[in-house]
C-alpha cells in the first residue's frame, strides 16, 4: 500500500500500519511529490510495525546531493533492517526545477550516476570520483549499514529498463496496464532471477464508476501530459488514443482534455470497483510479472463518508 493514507495525519499512522499487516499487506512504500517526503512516512512504519516491508518509489536523484542520498538510505536501512527497498528515479521537471531549484539535464544520465554512487556508498566504500553528471570527493559513511538496502529504479522506456536491469536489484513502473506490464519487461531480459518489479497502481475502491472515471480522468491529465509519460504511451502504442487530450491540453482547453479520454483508457489505466474486483484487477498484474504491486489509494465518497471505520474495513478487505 502507498502510504501516508489521505486524511490520516501521520501521528495516526500507526493504527494504519498495524491494520495494513493484520490485513495481509506486505509492504508500505512511498512517493515524493509535495505532499510528505518519501522517508518520514517510513521511519514510522518501520519503529511502529516491524511485520512491514518498506521502499521509495521514488526518491528522486536531483532533489538531494549524492552524500545526504546515500546518508538518508543508510539511516533508514539501520532502522530496518533487511525491509527497505530503495527506489530512485529522474521524477520530473516540475519537481526538480521548479519546485527543488535543481537542473533537470541528462535525467539518464543523473539517474545512472546516482545509481552508481549509491551501490559503492551503501557498502561502505569510499566514493572519490569524477561521474559524467556529479563529482564526490572522498566520501565514505560514517554508519554503513550491516543490510545495504535493494536498489530499484524507476523506468519507462527502454534506455531506462535496460539500465534498471543491468545495474539496479529491481525496477519501478507507473502509469501502466496490466496488459502493458509484458512490453515493458521485454526489455529486461538481462536482469537476473530475484529481480524486483514494483509498480504502483492507482485504485479507486467504489462501485460508483462515474464518479471513478472522473477521478481517473483528472490524475491521467496530470500525469500522462507530462513530457515522459507522454513518450511512454506513444511508446506503448497509445499515440492515436491520446492524441485528442493532448492537443486540448496543449490549446488551454482543460475540459475539453478530459472530455477527450475514453473510458476504456481510463478503466484500463486506473482500477476501480467493489474490494474484490479491485484484488481481481491488481492479481493481473501479479500474474504478468509484477512482483510487488503497489496500491496507491484514492478518496471515495464511501471513504469520506464513513471516516476511519469506513477505512479500516477497506483495508481488511483489500487485504484478503
Amino acid at each position: 500500500m502507498t502510504v501516508p493514507l489521505g486524511g490520516v495525519s501521520l501521528a495516526d499512522h500507526a493504527a494504519v500500519f498495524h491494520g495494513l499487516a493484520d490485513a495481509g499487506f506486505t509492504d508500505a512504500w512511498t512517493a515524493e511529490v509535495a505532499g510528505t517526503d518519501a522517508f518520514t512516512p517510513l521511519t514510522l512504519a518501520a519503529a511502529w510495525e516491524p511485520r512491514l516491508r518498506l521502499g521509495t518509489a521514488i526518491a528522486p536523484v536531483y532533489t538531494r546531493g549524492p552524500g545526504l542520498m546515500a546518508m538518508t538510505a543508510a539511516a533508514l536501512a539501520e532502522t530496518a533492517p533487511g525491509r527497505f527497498q530503495f527506489g530512485i528515479g529522474a521524477s520530473s521537471p516540475v519537481v526538480a526545477g521548479d519546485w527543488n531549484a535543481a537542473d533537470f539535464v541528462k535525467p539518464f544520465a543523473r539517474s545512472r550516476d546516482m545509481l552508481r554512487f549509491l551501490r559503492a556508498a551503501l557498502a561502505g566504500e569510499v566514493v572519490d570520483e569524477a561521474y559524467p553528471t556529479f563529482t564526490v570527493k572522498r566520501f565514505r559513511l560514517e554508519r554503513p549499514p550491516a543490510v545495504p538496502p535493494q536498489l530499484m529504479l524507476a523506468a519507462l522506456r527502454p534506455q531506462m529498463l535496460h539500465l534498471a536491469a543491468a545495474e539496479a536489484d529491481g525496477v519501478i513502473l507507473n502509469w501502466l496496464s496490466a496488459a502493458d506490464v509484458h512490453t515493458a519487461l521485454a526489455e529486461t531480459k538481462q536482469a537476473g532471477p530475484d529481480f524486483s518489479v514494483a509498480t504502483r497502481i492507482f485504485v479507486v475502491p467504489t462501485d460508483d464508476a462515474t464518479y471513478a472515471r472522473a477521478v481517473g480522468r483528472r490524475l491521467i491529465t496530470s500525469y500522462l501530459t507530462v513530457p515522459a509519460y507522454a513518450a511512454f504511451h506513444r511508446w506503448l502504442g497509445r499515440e492515436e488514443l491520446l492524441t485528442p487530450m493532448w492537443e486540448a491540453w496543449s490549446a488551454g482547453d482543460r475540459k475539453g482534455a478530459l472530455a477527450a479520454i475514453p473510458d476504456s483508457l481510463v478503466d484500463d489505466l486506473v482500477v476501480h470497483g467493489a474490494p474484490d474486483e479491485v484484488r481481481a484487477r491488481v492479481q493481473a498484474y501479479a500474474d504478468a510479472g509484477v512482483t510487488i504491486p503497489v496500491m496507491a489509494l484514492l478518496p471515495t465518497p464511501e471513504l469520506e463518508r464513513g471516516g476511519m471505520p469506513a477505512l479500516n474495513e477497506l483495508i481488511t478487505a483489500l487485504g484478503r
